[in-house]
């Protein structure tokens, strides 16, 4: 698959893996728009990568749980660029508590990011991706087909992604519009330092990288790979190939392994 030329939309592109995401779709010829609600953060990245793309990139601030400002975003796209190639819905929001301890607004905050986000962009560029024959690709987690202790909202809202984007490529498949959903188990980003807490603010629930982590670069390297390939599903390391495969075949015994991991010590 060649990019050179295409026009690549990223959100949650100012740090992490959205930030190395939006370096090799650059780096391929893209024209890539970065989509983030951290405005300092985003400009700080933008400025970065216009020093080797110059007029390749577009930096527009964006919540994606405000579908104003979602419409506003992929209609700045479009007019900037004419229409858009490839969605990558990768903006999302971490936290560990457990159920019982968390508030009802803390539920609610996770999935209109990391579902409803990846919606309102999704449903806003569909009328170009389908006339451009084009590509989506969306960023789901190993909790988003197998439970994950303490994450029972980001879990919930990794699940739905599967669930309508797996829906959503029967309706567009047959216009050229490809769906590659990719299910990364631990990357080296920020979103877990900054994930919330029961109340809002930070985590207290201790965080374990089974594993450990894979850096932003080396995922993305990977990612796009499998976009260029056009892969319905990504299970981009061996972690997340175990944990789909077990979680299918011996799910009793994956969730008792998890928790093991997973789960703060009695006190």
């Amino acid at each position: 698959m060649n990019y050179a030329g295409k026009v690549v939309v990223i959100t949650g592109a100012a740090g992490g893996l959205g930030r190395a995401l939006s370096k090799q779709f650059l780096a391929a010829g893209a024209h890539v728009a970065l989509l983030d609600m951290n405005g300092p953060a985003l400009r700080t990245t933008a400025d970065s990568l216009l020093f080797t793309a110059p007029g390749r990139v577009l930096a527009i601030t964006c919540d994606v749980s405000d579908a104003e400002d979602c419409q506003h975003a992929i209609a700045t796209v479009i007019a900037h660029w004419g229409g858009i190639d490839v969605l990558v819905n990768n903006a999302g929001i971490a936290h560990r508590s457990l159920l019982c301890e968390t508030d009802l607004a803390v539920l609610r905050q996770v999935m209109n990011v990391n579902f409803f986000g990846a919606v309102h962009c999704t449903q806003l560029a569909l009328r170009s991706l389908r006339a451009r024959r084009g590509q989506i690709v969306v960023i789901s987690s190993i909790a988003g087909f197998s439970p994950l202790f303490g994450r029972t909202a980001y879990s919930a809202s990794k699940h739905a992604l599967h669930g309508f984007f797996d829906s959503l490529r029967s309706e567009v498949e047959d216009d050229g519009v490809d769906v590659t959903i990719v299910c990364p188990a631990f990357i080296a980003t920020g979103i877990e330092r900054a994930a919330l807490g029961g109340d809002g603010g930070a985590a207290t629930l201790p965080r374990n990288a089974i594993g450990g982590e894979v850096s932003a670069d080396d995922m993305a390297t990977r990612i796009l790979t499998a976009v260029c390939r056009r892969q319905r599903l990504y299970l981009p390391t061996s972690l997340a190939k175990l944990a789909w495969w077990t979680s299918r075949l011996v799910p009793a015994y994956f969730a008792q392994q998890m928790k093991r991991r997973s789960a703060p010590s009695p006190r």
